[in-house]
């Protein structure tokens, strides 16, 4: 369970403060990790023997052997290389360490089990607490979720980047459900989401420098609850796709944030081709010339101020009105009024929406 170079720096460093030689074997008696240049003393047949034996340790050959336990099976057998009474006590200690080690990963492994499927809606409610309890989850604090896709499939040098952030453990808690997805389940203060927002954004500056990998990341809602920490992992799921469409220019995209685009993302294909037929009456959005579309999307940034967008656009207030005018003529739409700006904003959004439905249909094929 405990990584083999995790074992080996362990053993070195007890080298390093003893000046003993240590070796660890696995439960078949292979040799995973030592401090000799060559396992020197080590008989198979012997430490199988001493396995299989009711005997907790037992020196063989110049060397004292001590098994740790896994429950009740050994999971490794800790070796050091001397058999003089201090030995044996260094031993000891050796093979407390490397239990406490075990224990340390087994608790972690155990938590990343149960929030990966507390995010998938795999618990039922009476074990969530439960199995909270046991794990000293607490259960009533604030939490919501921050979702990292990466341009690649998923490196665990990400996950200890983000553990090395939030390294309190038995508050925040890093995982993945699939490749490129990895998750932080962040404990908050406050209920508004104004705080998870922040700690995207020193995510995506820390792992944009240091992970050197494309990132978008997105912030469910804070949940009170850890029943309710599968909703915020929902709504971070649907704010990652929701951004990908509507939020070209950002990379962090909240599902408190999403408007009108949360309710455009989930209308059925046929309802907005029909709804776009009514509209353009045939015609498509991106048919029209990029100045056209670029004079647009400024006049709604703008909240269709003339003065303003044409300050911007470096042109003439007339130049503008013409070019509004003439949208007018092709659309039936004058964006001027507001009625009419609020039906061609959503006729664009709901044209990158069918668009971005269709690569992904392609993609698949």
């Amino acid at each position: 369970m405990i990584a083999n170079q995790v074992l080996q720096n362990t053993i070195e460093g007890l080298k390093a403060i003893t000046r003993r030689d240590f070796s660890i074997l696995n439960a078949e008696a292979k040799v995973i990790a030592t401090t000799l240049e060559s396992r020197l003393g080590h008989y198979v047949e012997e430490v199988e023997a001493f396995i299989t034996s009711p005997a907790d340790s037992q020196e063989m050959q110049g060397e004292h052997y001590f098994k740790v336990y896994d429950e009740y099976l050994v999971e490794y057998v800790v070796a050091i290389s001397s058999s003089d009474d201090e030995a044996y006590k260094i031993g000891k200690i050796a093979a407390f360490q490397i239990k406490s080690l075990l224990v340390a990963y087994k608790e972690r492994f155990d938590k990343d089990n149960f929030i990966k499927n507390l995010l998938l809606d795999n618990l039922l409610l009476v074990d969530i607490y439960s199995r909270s309890k046991k794990l000293h989850i607490e259960s009533s604090v604030l939490r919501g979720v921050i979702l990292i896709e990466t341009d690649t499939k998923k490196d665990s040098n990400i996950s200890d980047i983000l553990r090395n952030i939030f390294p309190d453990k038995s508050k925040d808690f890093v995982t993945a459900v699939d490749e490129r997805k990895i998750i932080l389940v962040k404990e908050v203060n406050y209920k508004d989401e104004e705080e998870l927002e922040n700690y995207a954004k020193i995510i995506y500056d820390t792992l944009s420098s240091e992970a050197m990998t494309q990132l978008t990341i997105s912030v469910g809602t804070v949940v009170s609850d850890l029943k309710d920490v599968s909703n915020s992992y929902k709504e971070a799921s649907m704010a990652l796709e929701v951004g990908k469409i509507f939020n070209s220019e950002g990379y962090i995209s909240s599902y408190a944030k999403l408007g009108i685009g949360r309710i455009i993302y989930q209308l059925p294909l046929s309802l907005c081709k029909m709804f776009i037929q009514e509209v353009l009456k045939g015609k498509k959005v991106q048919s029209f010339d990029e100045e056209t579309l670029i004079t647009v999307n400024k006049f709604f940034e703008n909240s269709l101020n003339v003065s303003e967008t044409s300050r911007q656009l470096y042109i003439h207030r007339n130049t503008l009105v013409y070019r509004l005018d003439k949208l007018l003529k092709t659309t039936g739409l004058d964006l001027r009024k507001f009625d009419d700006a609020i039906t061609f904003k959503i006729t664009i959004m709901v044209s990158q929406y069918m668009d971005y439905i269709e690569k992904q249909n392609m993609a698949r094929m």
